[in-house]
């Protein structure tokens, strides 16, 4: 089975990461790191658009290098890759361009009004999801 496994470096993610490891070890499974351009969008300029590729290429090298980290002192071989995009599409879009067979998935465990504030990547990939999608939760 090919197992997706979107990673950002957070608590949640890394919940997330550990479950596959436990749960589809005997599996594929790819980290994936979204590259947001909403999340980098400070003051546009010339070469900004540069700046920010690069600082988001070391961020993304960064999380998918502890990722890699993660699955070796677990002992189980992992394949990493990145994308640029909203993460929830990228997720998505990632799932379906790469026949992905299962998404695994962290998330805050928020509820009610904070939720709603905030959105959800991990809802709104369950949501549009190809696939099924095993939500990890992590409280805060």
């Amino acid at each position: 089975m090919q197992v997706l496994v979107p990673v950002d470096g957070s608590d949640p993610s890394d919940v997330a990461l550990e479950h596959a490891f436990e749960q589809f070890a005997a599996d594929s499974i790819t980290a994936l790191y979204v590259m947001d351009p909403v999340d980098g969008a400070t003051a546009w300029g010339p070469g900004s658009a540069d700046d920010w590729m690069a600082a988001a290429e070391e961020r993304a090298d960064t999380v998918l290098e502890e990722a890699e980290a993660m699955a070796a002192e677990a002992g189980i071989d992992i394949t990493t890759d990145s994308v640029v995009g909203r993460p929830a599409r990228g997720i998505v879009d990632y799932a379906e361009e790469h026949d992905m067979e299962h998404v695994v998935i962290g998330s805050h465990g928020r509820e009610g009004v904070s939720r709603v504030l905030l959105g959800s990547v991990a809802e709104t990939v369950v949501r549009r999801s190809p696939v099924p999608v095993t939500v990890v939760r992590h409280e805060d």
